[in-house]
Order: C-alpha cells, then sequence, then structure tokens
C-alpha cells in the first residue's frame, strides 16, 4: 500500500466543478467582486453594450483591473494570462479568458468614469461604518511617468541643434544639386536624408513652442508666490515693527531658461527630484487619506514638482465629496504644502490646517513636548493660528496622526502592490489610471478592515 496520496490529473469530473469553491470565504477576489457587483454601472453597460457578438460585461472586466492592480498585475497582458494560469483571475472572470486587447481598451475607455466609481466605493465604506471622515492628511509621491528622461530635450540644446540641421539640410541640396554624386554613398538616399531632418526641425520648433508657452505659466506661479512672500515679509514686520532679516524675495525671471525640458515621449510628464535621490521623469501623484481608516479619499495627478500649489485644487475635491461621508475638520500635510494663501484657504472651507511651517527637530528638549505657547494676539492671521495649534500639545498629537497614516499608504503602493510606473502617457490618462490606483488600495484595505472588525 503506498504511503503517498494518489496524483490522479485523468480522471473527469462526474459534475462541473463550481467556480464558488475554489477560492476560501475571506479571499480579497470574492470580497472586490462582491463589492463592484454592487456598484451603479449602469451607464458603464450602456456604453458598453455590444453591438455585434456579446460582449464581455463591464463588471467582470472591472473587477479584473481592480484586483490586477491590487495585487500588482498591471499590464492587460499578464491579466489575460493570469485567467488562465490563477484561479482568484479564473473566479473573477467565471472561468472565462477576455484577451488583453479587450482590457486595455476597456481601461482606456472608461478613465473618466473611475472617478465616479472612486466615489461609490467609499460610500460602500461608509455603509459598512469603515469612514467617517474627520482628519484628513495629503502628502504626494514621484512616480515614474512611461517615459524615459533621456528622451527630454532642453531649450538650450534646441537653440544648438536647430542651426546644426539647417546647415546640414543645407548641404545635402547642394549636394543633390550637383550633377556629380560620386561622394554620396551607396546606400544614403539624399532626399529620405533632407526630409528626416527637415521633420526633426518641425519637431524641435513645437517643442520650443512649448516650452515658452510652460515659461509663461510658471512665470505666473511664481509671481504669485513672489508677492505672497511679499506679503507676508510686510505682515512680519508690521507685528514685529522691526525690518525683517535676511534678503528680500527675487522676483522670478521672464522666459524660459536653457534647461527647461520637453518630454519628446510623454510631454506632459516632467523632471522632478526623487526621494533616493536623482531625477527621473515622472508625475507627482497626490493622495488625501483618512487618518482613521488609511482609506484614500480624493486622488489627484499633477506635473507640477511643487507640493504648495496642489493643496487648493484638492481643497475643492474635498468639498464636493457626498454629504454623507462625514465633514472633514482637520487637513494634515508637510511643510512643502505649507503658505499663508494655503492657511487662509483651508479656514475658508471651514477645515483648521495643520501644515508643518518649517522642518521638526529630530531631537526636541524633554520639556517642550509637555508646554503650551503663549496666547495669540486677536488681530492673529490664520498662518499665525496654524502655527500656535501646531506649537500646542492636542495640534502635536493631531499632527503626529500624519506620518503614520498618508506615509504608509504611498509605501504600501509602492512596495507591496508593487505600483512604481505609469502605463499609459498623458496627464489625463495618468489621472485616471491614478484613480484606479487608489480605488484598488481602498478594496483591498476595506477587505482588511472588515476582518478586523468580524464583519
Amino acid at each position: 500500500m503506498s504511503r503517498f496520496r494518489p496524483v490522479d490529473r485523468g480522471t473527469g469530473y462526474l459534475l462541473p466543478p463550481s467556480v464558488d469553491e475554489w477560492l476560501p470565504e475571506n479571499h480579497l477576489a470574492r470580497f472586490i467582486v462582491e463589492v463592484v457587483e454592487n456598484l451603479s454601472t449602469t451607464q458603464l453597460e450602456r456604453d458598453y453594450a455590444g453591438r455585434g457578438s456579446a460582449a464581455y460585461h463591464p463588471n467582470m472586466l472591472l473587477a479584473l483591473l481592480v484586483y490586477g492592480y491590487a495585487t500588482g498585475v498591471f499590464s492587460s497582458r499578464k491579466i489575460e494570462r493570469a485567467t488562465y494560469d490563477s484561479l482568484a483571475f479564473r473566479f473573477i472572470a467565471a472561468n472565462q479568458h477576455p484577451d488583453h486587447d479587450t482590457l486595455a481598451t476597456f481601461r482606456r475607455r472608461f478613465l473618466n468614469e473611475f472617478s465616479e466609481l472612486f466615489v461609490q466605493v467609499l460610500q460602500v465604506a461608509c455603509e459598512m461604518q469603515l469612514l467617517k471622515l474627520g482628519t484628513i492628511s495629503l502628502d504626494g509621491s514621484k512616480i515614474h511617468a512611461n517615459a524615459s528622461r533621456h528622451s527630454a530635450l532642453s531649450y538650450g540644446h534646441i537653440d544648438k541643434l536647430e542651426p546644426q540641421l539647417r546647415q546640414e539640410v543645407q548641404q545635402l541640396l547642394m549636394q543633390a544639386e550637383q550633377a556629380d554624386q560620386s561622394a554620396v554613398p551607396d546606400s544614403m538616399e539624399l532626399p529620405e536624408e533632407i526630409a528626416r531632418r527637415e521633420t526633426r526641425l518641425a519637431a524641435l520648433a513645437q517643442a520650443r513652442a512649448k516650452i515658452e508657452v510652460r515659461a509663461k505659466e510658471r512665470y505666473a506661479r511664481e509671481l504669485a508666490d513672489y508677492q505672497d512672500k511679499l506679503v507676508r515679509r510686510e505682515e512680519k514686520a508690521r507685528i514685529s515693527g522691526k525690518k525683517p532679516g535676511g534678503k528680500p524675495p527675487a522676483p522670478p525671471a521672464v522666459g524660459p531658461t536653457n534647461k527647461d525640458q520637453i518630454n519628446l515621449t510623454d510631454e506632459e510628464s516632467r523632471i522632478m527630484p526623487t526621494s533616493g535621490g536623482g531625477f527621473e521623469q515622472a508625475y507627482n501623484a497626490q493622495a488625501a487619506v483618512d487618518t482613521n481608516s488609511m482609506l484614500i479619499v480624493a486622488p489627484a495627478v499633477t506635473p507640477a514638482c511643487n507640493d504648495r500649489e496642489q493643496v487648493k485644487p484638492m481643497l475643492n475635491q474635498l468639498t464636493q465629496l457626498p454629504a454623507a461621508l462625514g465633514k472633514i475638520e482637520h487637513l494634515l500635510t508637510d511643510n512643502g504644502f505649507y503658505s499663508a494663501a494655503n492657511a487662509a484657504a483651508c479656514e475658508t472651507h471651514d477645515i483648521e490646517p495643520l501644515m508643518a511651517v518649517g522642518r521638526e527637530s529630530h531631537h526636541p528638549g524633554p520639556f517642550e513636548r509637555f508646554t503650551e505657547p503663549p496666547a495669540l494676539p486677536d488681530n492673529a492671521s490664520p498662518a499665525q493660528r496654524m502655527a500656535h495649534k501646531l506649537k500646542s500639545q492636542a495640534g502635536r498629537k493631531l499632527y503626529a496622526l500624519r506620518k503614520q497614516t498618508v506615509e504608509p499608504v504611498f509605501g504600501i503602493i509602492k512596495s507591496v502592490m508593487g505600483f512604481r510606473q505609469f502605463s499609459l502617457r498623458g496627464l489625463n490618462k495618468v489621472k485616471g489610471e491614478w484613480t484606479l490606483v487608489c480605488l484598488a488600495w481602498n478594496l483591498k484595505r476595506m477587505a482588511s478592515l472588515r476582518l478586523q472588525m468580524g464583519n
């Protein structure tokens, strides 16, 4: 008698196996299917209805994409392969196998609809008593674009390259006009070489124009920041009665610089400094995270590496969330988001800001954490009231939630889910993909919270 269990791959099933038996009861794939099937996708179904043969159900395709992003499978080809190789993907697809082109087209076509589905998932979390807005942490992280920084072209390099290409075109034209072309290599086609350089000259002209437009937009932003600094400096002088120390802020320069660049693969991405050092072609992904549940309540993407400009757009996005989710009372950010105008904007939206006004000391004194700041004057500005709150014991305790909420979310998305680079190109498509990533994170987090609560 054999001491091992038999391995029989040849005997068929008496009855067809049920896909419902393939996964454990609390598997993430089951939870994603359950939530997606209860979302309102009527418009999605209407738009995706097949014209010839029956189409795959959009709920199934959406669940495949969400589960793929939640488990680090972002490629449509890999998702297609997983519907054969993975029990979880086979369960979601109900033993069907949509091809990679179907998955990629569905994702690209309905990127804008993901925002509405994202809010619906937040409402589901509220109904499950997993989410109640109160304190929100905001942060940003650089995520690689689907483009190499070596495809970037600087304004200064354009100035050098254009005269060189024009000279080469003239030389080739002169060579073509000569009756004796014996000096031309046999494999060289003069019309093709001329056309190639003229095409590149046209591309350089387009790149130059786009860089100049960006320079105008940057000047407008920097001018507003410069004026904000002047106001803060004058306010400080008025309160103290003394001339502020240090050099006054320098006005911004007009026009592009030689280092201004544009990427020829994804022109809306930018070269940005990364946390590990160096520079990469990237986008600045933003996330507003609820401190209690660690659910992302508002995603955003910007090509600007400066976080200071992202507070007002995020406030508009947060205030448009359904009232049933709760009222936002506090907004926590690091000092990269701080400005006097941003502090005032938060108060305008009836949200108390807690933005670090400078770098935190790593080794505060033994009594610093237990002292309270002196009372504020009656005419204190929003920025002064915020700085005063940050020095209080209650403010320090509340602000400490920032590092243990939003930063771990970015860490898990990048290191556990493995999302470090966008698959799509262009700002609008990247925004849709980031919303899909945040949607996948929320469902992954909700499944974990449900188990913790014993639901």
